[in-house]
């Protein structure tokens, strides 16, 4: 059979560590075929190979059954490959258009000519499904619409074979529906798709095949019919996953968050968090549930320092916070894994070592008189890394060399090591495998276990409802319902995250 990529014997390394350790992949014309492995375990890297961001060591590339020598993206983009990274590489302040022509733009007698480009990228849009504004401003436009100008992006390009980097990665439930059906848009026309994920609901429900690395190695290719998540995630981490999140009862003690008529507003200046009200307990974890866009955002940044109020209160064990600068509302016993990694959680350009004591670095005993001990630091950070499983070379690796998968692991290691008195979880395992979702959880029941507050926030309705006990639900800025989580179901909480009321479906006031 010809294949429309076969990757054979692919193998690449880094220093002090084998990403790829002779891994095949062959892709079928007209598929979805998703490449499924830990964090860690190589599939971006793999990907990145195909599309000419790194060169292997040894192995061979064939595209519609020759053999290339892919050694840069512009051969990559020349053969009809086209790659949608995870984090995308798009200017904000330039529009959609500015963004897509970007390295290969229209002329006419020497000027670009931007009207046409508009043109073009609409009707791409259009036959696709995509309804992307071609004169938006990226900076203006959500993630979900951002995604949709990269796969613009490579489709102006002339890409036949669309590589997608865990794109469900940070997109809300009703964009990964968009997404899905674009995708399924994108099949029909006689397009190709590697899937990279370790989302396994998404593979069963959208792809043909499923080709899974552990650790580098390929382990096998599987058809997806068949298939169960239960067999791919074994195929995944080796051994056996629990989909169910084992807790006893909890047992609530005294206040620790305390939010008063909190009125919080955002970048433009509008109120989105509305006299909201919210306490949490020692000993229990409090679920926010919500659409997206209902004020979670902002009340996070509130309760953790890094938004202003605009009147209320948010204290912490009986001491107003409402005022602090972040770093003195960390100190009153806060910890916050937040929900963008790269924007509060990381300083991509320092170690992966100093990221995970961005926290602690300035106390006894890493710094006397104003001295850092990198010795003691990097100790501290080693165990930390193997006891959290970063997969890192090493303490002292880049932090944005790592895959967002073990980014977001080194900022739970350093939030949760410290056990705060109150941890706001924001989307937590946003970008995780199974395998560390399970521990993860298992992590947070810990915590609440030993009596602290926790207060977790996500979009996933089944984390939500699995990990709390009790659950608050916000709509437009307000809580609108306090439920038990072992007493509520989805279609309850959906109706009451859309604005319905417990009892009659009516709007909640």
């Amino acid at each position: 059979m010809e294949y429309v990529i076969e990757m054979n014997d692919i193998r690449k390394e880094f220093p002090g560590i084998v990403a790829n350790d002779n891994i095949t992949l062959q892709v079928k014309q007209g598929e979805i075929h998703a490449l499924l492995g830990e964090n860690g375990a190589g599939k971006s890297t793999l990907m990145n190979v195909l599309f000419g961001l790194y060169q292997p060591e040894r192995g061979e590339i064939k595209v519609r059954g020759e053999k290339v020598n892919i050694n840069d993206p512009n051969v990559a983009n020349d053969l009809g490959i086209g790659m949608v990274h995870q984090h995308f590489m798009l200017v904000q302040n330039f529009s959609v258009t500015e963004n897509i022509i970007l390295g290969s733009e229209p002329t006419s007698r020497g000027t670009i000519n931007l009207k046409k480009a508009e043109k073009d990228v609409q009707e791409i849009s259009d036959r696709y499904g995509l309804r992307v504004d071609p004169r938006a401003k990226i900076e203006d436009i959500s993630v979900g619409m951002q995604q949709r100008a990269e796969i613009l992006k490579t489709l102006y390009r002339g890409a036949e074979i669309l590589i997608f980097d865990e794109p469900t990665a940070a997109l809300t439930p009703q964009e990964i529906k968009e997404l899905i059906q674009i995708m399924n848009n994108l099949i029909k026309e006689g397009k190709s798709i590697i899937l990279i994920t370790h989302k396994l609901k998404e593979i069963l429900q959208v792809c043909d095949r499923c080709t899974v690395i552990r650790r580098g190695v390929g382990v096998g290719t599987v058809e997806v019919e068949g298939a169960t998540e239960s067999s791919l995630a074994e195929m995944m981490v080796g051994r056996e996953v629990s989909f169910q999140v084992e807790k006893g009862p909890a047992s609530p003690k005294e206040l620790v968050l305390d939010v008063k008529d909190l009125v919080v507003e955002d970048s433009r200046g509008v109120d989105v968090v509305n006299k909201l009200n919210l306490q949490v307990r020692e000993g229990e974890i409090i679920g926010l549930a919500g659409v997206d866009g209902n004020g979670q955002t902002e009340l996070v940044e509130a309760i953790t320092g890094l938004r202003k109020a605009k009147s209320g209160t948010i204290s912490i064990s009986g001491t107003d916070t409402t005022s602090l600068k972040p770093r003195k509302v960390t100190e009153t016993g806060i910890g916050h894994i937040p929900q963008d990694r790269h924007k509060h959680g990381l300083v991509l350009d320092f170690t992966i070592g100093e990221n995970v004591l961005l926290q602690t670095y300035y106390q006894k005993p890493f710094t006397n008189t104003g001295v850092l001990n990198y010795n003691l630091m990097y100790e501290k950070a080693k165990s930390l890394i193997e006891e959290y499983d970063v997969r890192t070379p090493s303490e002292k690796t880049q932090a944005r060399a790592l895959s967002g998968g073990n980014q977001q692991k080194a900022i739970i290691a350093r939030e949760v090591d410290r056990s705060p008195n109150l941890l706001v979880a924001a989307q937590p395992t946003r970008g995780l495998d199974v395998g560390a979702i399970e521990f993860i959880h298992r992590k947070l029941i810990e915590e609440r276990d030993k009596g602290r507050a926790v207060l977790l926030v996500s979009l996933e309705l089944e984390e939500v409802m699995n990990v709390s006990d009790k659950i608050a639900v916000i709509y437009e800025g307000e809580i609108v319902a306090i439920v038990n989580s072992d007493e509520t179901t989805e279609q309850e909480l959906g109706l009451l995250m859309a604005g319905g009321s417990k009892e009659a479906g009516e709007p909640a006031t």
